[in-house]
């Protein structure tokens, strides 16, 4: 018999899949830059500036949620908005396919965790079971099949599934799936409930790893390089600046959880250092081959941009 779910995932799914676009709508504003995100600790950085970077240039930052990457992909894939705090794999994919895209920072640093039932003491005890994640090019699907390597398996060793990350605290505790990896506070839900455990951090897997970056369109740094230069500045500024108690905050006003979930949930990630190394993403670019997420993935020259 499946276990009731608690009311705060069903109201956190609820709020999660609800799609804000604010005033996407309106005309463009020379002072206004629009930026994608879902409501994720992973997008912090980007929300904290919002606010900041009116403040210090009058430039505005206009936030447009999404209920799901697909969504946000389409919009930033389209230049209805100007950049986002998106999957890095995702946006990988993305150039790949030939659309006008720059990473110009990270999202955050570490900040993801396996989270896998209470019965699971191991990788190898992974075999054979059923494993969310959110989307095929993920850091989660890199950080998976980085944790069976431990055990000397590999993805098809378990039975893969693709989740909404609102659901798989609630999937875990049915008993529907075994274990997932996906982006907090998700994994600290699950672990607040007591129905999973952290079995890696993903420091513990994969040094330095890179998640989910900002990513701006080609069309917005050709047309207004100035206010680019100005916007990832004052990211990197925001990012360096939000400590556990600034990020705490930040994520009380834009994310539906508990404090409890939020302590947790800060404890992995961090926001200082925001610059994308052609080292790390050497690295990654090797894992996405190396797990097959793409044959062909864009070279740091061609996807990275570092030099405002």
């Amino acid at each position: 018999m499946k276990k009731r779910l608690p009311a705060f995932i069903i109201s956190a799914a609820l709020a999660f899949s609800a799609v804000s676009c604010g005033k996407s709508d309106s005309k463009d504003s020379e002072n206004t830059i629009k930026i994608a995100y879902l409501p994720i600790t992973h997008s912090l950085a980007v929300l904290e500036e919002a606010e900041e970077l009116e403040k210090e240039s009058g430039l505005k930052v206009e936030l447009v949620k999404y209920g799901s990457w697909a969504e946000l992909l389409d919009a930033l894939n389209s230049n209805r908005v100007d950049g986002a705090s998106v999957l890095i794999e995702l946006a990988m994919k993305s150039k790949e396919e030939g659309i006008g895209v720059k990473a110009v920072a990270l999202g955050h640093r570490d900040g993801n965790v396996i989270v896998v039932s209470n019965d699971i003491d191991s990788a190898a005890d992974l075999k054979g079971k059923t494993f969310a994640i959110p989307h095929r090019q993920s850091s989660h699907n890199i950080l998976l099949n980085d944790a069976l390597a431990t055990a000397g398996l590999n993805i098809g060793d378990v039975n893969v599934t693709e989740l909404a990350p609102t659901e798989m605290p609630s999937a875990l505790a049915s008993g529907q799936i075994d274990g997932y990896c996906v982006a907090e506070p998700f994994g600290a839900m699950g672990v607040n409930l007591g129905v999973g455990k952290v079995l890696f951090s993903s420091e513990e897997l994969w040094e330095e790893s890179l998640c989910c970056g900002l990513v701006l369109t080609d069309k917005f740094i050709d047309e207004r390089y100035d206010d680019a230069k100005s916007f990832v500045e004052s990211y990197k500024s925001a990012g360096n600046a939000l400590d556990k108690e600034k990020a705490k905050e930040v994520a009380k006003k834009y994310l539906n959880q508990t404090d409890d979930v939020l302590d947790t949930s800060l404890q992995w990630i961090s926001y200082n250092d925001l610059d994308i190394t052609e080292e790390a993403y050497n690295e990654l670019a090797d894992k996405v081959k190396e797990y097959g997420l793409s044959d062909n993935p864009p070279a740091y020259a061609d996807f990275v941009k570092n030099d405002f």
